[in-house]
């Protein structure tokens, strides 16, 4: 029955955070016919806005990289038990996204707005860049990132494996392929509004110090393994050089 009940919850986590990710898409493409998007809604005291956009971001950020670390998940599944961890760390996350959503200050200020087939260009390059996300997580193991692979396992009395090391396709060009879909997604929009590259360099910040925290648990996870990945693949953008690496990591840190 515990089993049962862990595989009912991660299930629920899943789709939890899969409608989540689906509203992200609706809400940074600024889509018509949802409640709430990066720019829709009255503008508020633009200082106030500010603040609060920047602390909506700092919540999901800080969520999102402390119960990644190994050292809180080491403490953590002292309290929750293991096969739900990640399950819990879904959740957590959907529910602070759900939360920018809802109290997401809009700064409506032109930056830029183009027309025509180039912005049409832009808003593919942008869906692009989710599916290069998606894609991608499905690459290295899409059911064990956001959890099911741990509850199914308990569920029929099986450990799930140990990580696997290896370079699917858009890992062998380049580390981060995830993140640099997010990058895509967020920067290629025909119309860039103040508050919508507020939420766009904030969350490029973040990208490039995750990274750098996820690359240091995976060196102590893998090693030399990693280190010699790292120096042939580059890490948002390809090298030049001959593409290295024949391995990339099966679970990735974050998602």
């Amino acid at each position: 029955m515990t089993g049962v009940l862990m595989g009912a919850y991660g299930a629920i986590a899943y789709l939890f955070f899969f409608a989540t990710f689906l509203y992200a898409i609706a809400f940074v493409e600024d889509a018509p016919g949802v409640p709430k998007t990066i720019d829709s809604g009255a503008a508020g005291p633009l200082v106030l806005s500010l603040v609060i956009d920047a602390l909506l971001l700092g919540l999901f950020a800080v969520q999102h990289s402390l119960m990644a670390r190994p050292a809180f998940k080491r403490v953590w599944t002292k309290v929750v038990a293991q096969p739900i961890e990640r399950s819990t760390y879904v959740v957590s996350a959907s529910a602070a996204l759900v939360i920018l959503y809802v109290f997401w200050r809009p700064m409506p200020l032109a930056i830029w707005t183009l027309a025509g087939p180039l912005a049409t260009a832009l808003v593919v390059l942008s869906l692009i860049g989710w599916g290069v996300v998606l894609v991608s997580t499905f690459l290295i193991n899409h059911f064990e990132l956001f959890g099911l692979a741990q509850v199914f396992a308990r569920m029929r009395g099986r450990t799930t494996p140990e990580p696997e090391f290896r370079t699917p396709a858009f890992y062998k060009l380049v580390r981060h392929p995830i993140y640099l879909g997010f990058i895509v997604a967020f920067w290629a929009t025909p119309r860039m509004t103040l508050g919508h590259l507020v939420f766009a360099v904030a969350t490029l910040g973040y990208i490039l110090i995750a990274i750098q925290l996820e690359e240091h648990d995976l060196i102590g996870e893998f090693g030399e393994r990693y280190r010699a990945y790292r120096r042939h693949v580059g890490m948002l953008l390809p090298k030049l050089t001959r593409s290295g690496g024949e391995e990339a990591t099966e679970t990735k840190k974050a998602a």
